[in-house]
């Protein structure tokens, strides 16, 4: 049977290729869990206009990310630590913690966005990458400063 894949289909091929599989695995497993549609003119078309919408929803969301990373490409936080002798820190600075003080600014970013190498540990000024999009980042501004 001859299928139009909606989905990239890791074993199988890329969203709008036409291939051919059989017919059992189309009808039971294909066709039902939306990942593909038989291969006619009219589902070409409805693919086709799937496609166009999908095109345009990701470049709305793509024109918003690179709006929210200008932002927070201006943006310097900081996050006040204990620190001992000779301003050695106590714990560290989490991307967790990163988390947090952007939500204090109003941005909702997930920690495991925040693309944090290993956590900080010293004090000083720290350029942190934010994953905001498959493609966009942003670099945070973070101050580490003793309390």
């Amino acid at each position: 049977m001859k299928i139009i894949l909606r989905e990239d289909v890791e074993t199988l091929g890329l969203a709008g290729e036409t291939i051919t599989v059989k017919d059992g695995y189309a009808r039971n497993y294909l066709v039902p869990q939306k990942l593909a549609y038989p291969a006619t003119r009219s589902f070409s078309r409805i693919f086709a206009e799937e496609k166009k919408l999908k095109d345009n929803r990701n470049a709305r969301a793509t024109v918003v990310a690179e709006q929210l990373a200008g932002k927070l490409g201006n943006l310097s936080l900081e996050a006040t630590v204990k620190v001992g002798e000779e301003d050695k820190v106590f714990g560290a600075v989490t991307a967790a913690d990163i988390a947090v003080l952007l939500a204090g600014k109003g941005y909702d970013i997930d920690k495991r966005d925040i693309l944090l190498e290993e956590p900080i540990k010293a004090l000083g000024i720290y350029n942190v990458p934010v994953k905001i999009a498959t493609d966009i980042k942003a670099e945070v501004k973070v101050w580490v400063i003793k309390e």
